[in-house]
């Protein structure tokens, strides 16, 4: 494990693969860690990748530099985290990777810097920019009961039983978002760890009342999200990779992700692969990041 202040925190992060290699940045989701990446990270590696996978704020080792400064859990705030951890890196170009609220961070980088992003992998929501003037807006009735931990999470109770329920709470998620996915109690327990951040619950959220437009965001990255808002189209070279079984973004036949994207782009699906689609479908995942160079 390593460290290195970048922005507003000190990230800590694991790096596989030859220090001049190409760099690959692969980014984890809620609520997971970087565990999620440790078959993916080996075969890129091999491949002569340089990967960088760190834990956002809010998890594992990873600390805010300041007391003071709000524990966001927004995209404009991931999205920064991302470009500050490529600055203190010293990478110009990568091709970024992730699902989840990583997925988020390496969309919104690839959408407003462009010129950062060789390529992009991301998972389940391709795009996955929220559009938080319509947060409010109701879905489908199963897409809404689908959601049902975003809707627990903006009260009071649900923030209290996450405190207080961490690990059983993620558990569950894990279970209802990859359903085919028959991981072991100590595969889980590895990533749990990195839920005893004192900082997740507060990140986690904000996270999820800001996108509904319930909370006010940190004012520094208002000028991003006012971008955000506009709905950006990412033009860099991007798959998508969608898991026939996930409990979260179900698959749809026509793809609703595509017309946001403006440069080369490929939908892939994988059957029997649920949420968390770097763990349960590893080797579809590094063979996405390579097709990207």
């Amino acid at each position: 494990m390593k460290h290195m202040r970048a922005g507003v925190l000190n990230v800590a992060y694991e790096e596989l693969g030859p220090p001049d290699g190409p760099p690959v940045i692969l980014l984890h989701g809620f609520p997971y860690d970087v565990h999620a990446y440790d078959a993916v990270a080996p075969l890129l590696a091999a491949r002569g990748l340089r990967c960088l996978v760190p834990y956002l704020r809010g998890y594992g080792p990873t600390r805010f530099l300041g007391a003071s400064t709000p524990r966001s859990g927004q995209q404009a705030a991931l999205g920064s985290d991302l470009l500050a951890f490529m600055d203190a890196q010293g990478v110009r170009r990568a091709v970024l990777g992730g699902y989840d609220w990583g997925g988020r961070a390496a969309c919104v980088v690839a959408a407003l810097w462009p010129e950062r992003a060789r390529g992009l992998v991301s998972c389940g929501r391709g795009y996955n920019i929220q559009n938080i003037a319509t947060g409010e807006a109701p879905l489908a009735p199963e897409q809404e009961y689908r959601l049902w931990y975003q809707h627990y999470f903006r009260t009071q109770r649900g923030r209290d039983g996450l405190a207080a329920n961490r690990g059983a709470l993620c558990r569950l998620l894990w279970r209802l978002w990859s359903p085919s996915w028959t991981f072991s109690e100590a595969v889980f327990a590895q990533t749990a760890a990195a839920f005893d951040n004192p900082d997740f619950v507060n990140v986690v959220i904000h996270s999820y009342q800001h996108r509904f437009g319930g909370v006010a965001g940190d004012p520094a990255y208002d000028p991003i999200e006012g971008l955000l808002a506009a709905q950006p189209y990412i033009a860099v070279p991007a798959i998508v990779l969608m898991g026939a079984d996930d409990g979260v973004e179900p698959l749809t036949e026509n793809d609703i992700w595509a017309p946001h994207f403006s440069g080369a782009y490929e939908r892939r699906v994988a059957a029997g692969v649920g949420h968390n689609f770097p763990q349960e479908a590893p080797g579809v995942f590094a063979e996405a990041v390579l097709d990207l160079g």
